[in-house]
C-alpha cells in the first residue's frame, strides 16, 4: 500500500510520443521564463503581451542573450498557451535538457558534498513532478532521476509548477531505474525507498550519500526498485487519512535529510 493519496493518480495520457512533443512546447509564466533565462536554457523566442515590471526584466534578459522578443496580443498568447495562465509571457524552445546519472554525481563532487539525489519511480502527474522538483532544488538536492516510460517528462506544466526550479535542477531521464540505482550504488550512494511497510523515517541515518526514491502516485515503488533499496522509510500516520500526496511526502523526506545533514536534533 502506498504512503500517499491514490486519488492523485493520473492515467497515461497518450504515451511517450505525446510526452516527447510536450518537451518542445512553451515555457509559460513570468517566473518560469525568468529562471529559464537566468539558467541559460536554450530558448528561441520570447513572446510578450504587455510591458513594464517583470515583463521588462524578461525582455532585457532575453535581448542580452540574443533571444528574439516578439510582442503579441493577449488573445494570441492565450491561444498559443492553450488557455493556460501565461501572465503575459511565454518562451519557445526545448523545455527539457536532460543530463546523465554521472553528470548528477559530478555535481556533489564539484561541491565537495555527499550526493543527495531524488529518484522518481513513475510519477505520472506533471504537477506532482513539478512540485517535487521545486522542493528538491530548494533543499539542495544534486539532481533528479526519472524513467522514460510511465512518467511525466519535463514539459511546460512541470516547469510552471516548479516555479522555475526545473531550470536549475539537473534531471536524468533513464530507460531503467533499477540500472540507474546500480550506478548510484557503485558510487557509494545508499538508496532509501519510501514505503508504508518501512521504518519510521526519523530513525534512519541520512547523513551520508542519499538516493531517495519516491514511488508512483497510486502504487508506490515497483518491485524491482523496492528490492534495490538499502532502507525503507515511512511517515507515521495518526489521522483517519492514512496517505499523503506524493510531492508532500517527498518534501518531508527531503527536509529530514537536510535536517540531519545540518546536525540538528
Amino acid at each position: 500500500m502506498p504512503y500517499y493519496n491514490k486519488k492523485t493518480q493520473k492515467p497515461d495520457s497518450g504515451g511517450d510520443a505525446l510526452r516527447e512533443s510536450a518537451e518542445t512546447s512553451l515555457i509559460v509564466g513570468r517566473n518560469p521564463v525568468i529562471e529559464a533565462l537566468k539558467a541559460g536554457k536554450s530558448l528561441n523566442t520570447v513572446y510578450v503581451s504587455g510591458e513594464g515590471g517583470s515583463l521588462g526584466l524578461i525582455c532585457r534578459l532575453a535581448k542580452e542573450k540574443g533571444i528574439v522578443v516578439k510582442q503579441v496580443t493577449d488573445k494570441k498568447l492565450s491561444e498559443m498557451c492553450s488557455g493556460a495562465s501565461h501572465q503575459g509571457v511565454a518562451a519557445s524552445g526545448a523545455c527539457a535538457e536532460y543530463v546523465t546519472v554521472e553528470d548528477i554525481l559530478a555535481v556533489s563532487e564539484k561541491k565537495g558534498t555527499k550526493p543527495f539525489i531524488i529518484i522518481c519511480d513513475e510519477i505520472e502527474d506533471p504537477h506532482n513532478l513539478g512540485a517535487i522538483i521545486r522542493t528538491a532544488e530548494a533543499a539542495g538536492a544534486d539532481g533528479i532521476i526519472i524513467p522514460k516510460r510511465r512518467s511525466a517528462a519535463l514539459n511546460d506544466t512541470v516547469f510552471k509548477t516548479s516555479a522555475g526550479a526545473a531550470s536549475w535542477l539537473p534531471a536524468a531521464r533513464v530507460a531503467n531505474i533499477p540500472a540507474a540505482i546500480d550506478v548510484l550504488k557503485e558510487n557509494g550512494v545508499w538508496i532509501y525507498g519510501t514505503d508504508a511497510s518501512g521504518d519510521d523515517y526519523t530513525k534512519a541515518d541520512m547523513t551520508g550519500a542519499v538516493g531517495l526514491v519516491i514511488g508512483s502516485e497510486g502504487f508506490g515503488m515497483g518491485r524491482l526498485v523496492r528490492e534495490k533499496c538499502d532502507f525503507l522509510l515511512k511517515l507515521p500516520m495518526y489521522g483517519k487519512i492514512t496517505s499523503l500526496n506524493a510531492s508532500v511526502a517527498a518534501g518531508i523526506f527531503m527536509y529530514e535529510t537536510v535536517r540531519q545533514r545540518n546536525g540538528r536534533g
